[in-house]
């Protein structure tokens, strides 16, 4: 397991408490917050392993504020956050995504669930390498500040593109179907349609677009995308 603690922002005490019994039995150590300004604290003084974040929160301000805060800092970013929540729609999945979140449990969950799904997103933490620098024509991925840029510019990407474009760029040159690239980017325990792939590839081009480099994300026709920089 983990050796650092995973963070439980929650401020329903019953549900933290529940949970915190539910990751001790499974061998994790715990912090726990109610509200924001206690949970930052935390993250700073302990870097977690991993963040479990209740969307709703008090005093005005909200898990997936708080998460678009943590992704934003250089020094926190790469910690993963699962975002714990009653709002189910898709609409609030993609929401949740675009803000930072490496994950997404709708409550109710069940202890199972949830503890398959922390160690999913922490293999998936692990296997970064945060050291790695891709060159593919006039795009650059830099892992170590997880930035992306086109000729020399750097792209404002939303995490979830980020990690979208960085799996393209990592694994050039192999066609890969909507249900793999939701697997391999989002994790195979994230339930969201596989249509939302082309809303993100949609948006990616577009926004390579200025730069001469849309035409590197290719549709192959039957199965689902292919990342190439060859005519």
């Amino acid at each position: 397991m983990s050796q650092k603690p995973i963070l439980i922002v929650e401020d329903e005490a019953a549900i933290r408490e529940m949970i915190v019994m539910t990751l001790e039995l499974a061998g994790f150590d715990c912090l726990q917050a109610a509200e924001v300004a206690e949970a930052h604290q935390l993250v700073v003084d302990h870097r977690p392993a991993l963040i479990l974040l209740d969307w709703m929160l008090p005093n005005n301000q909200s898990g997936i504020d708080f998460c678009r805060m943590l992704k934003k800092d250089a020094l926190l970013c790469e910690i993963p956050v699962i975002m714990l929540t009653a709002k189910g729609e898709e609409d609030h999945k993609v929401q949740g995504l675009d803000a930072g979140a490496d994950d997404y449990i709708t409550k109710p969950f069940s202890t199972r669930e949830l503890v398959s799904r922390i160690n999913a997103v922490l293999r998936r933490a692990q296997g970064i390498t945060a050291d790695k620098r891709i060159e593919a024509g006039a795009l650059c991925l830099d892992h170590s500040s997880r930035r992306i840029s086109a000729s020399g510019q750097h792209l404002e990407l939303c995490p979830t593109e980020y990690r979208l474009l960085a799996f393209f760029m990592s694994h050039p040159e192999r066609a890969y179907s909507r249900d793999q690239l939701l697997d391999q980017v989002w994790g195979s325990t994230v339930y969201i349609e596989d249509r939302t792939i082309d809303v993100y590839i949609r948006r990616l081009r577009k926004l390579l677009e200025p730069y001469g480099c849309s035409k590197a994300i290719q549709t192959v026709r039957g199965i689902g995308y292919r990342f190439s920089i060859q005519d």
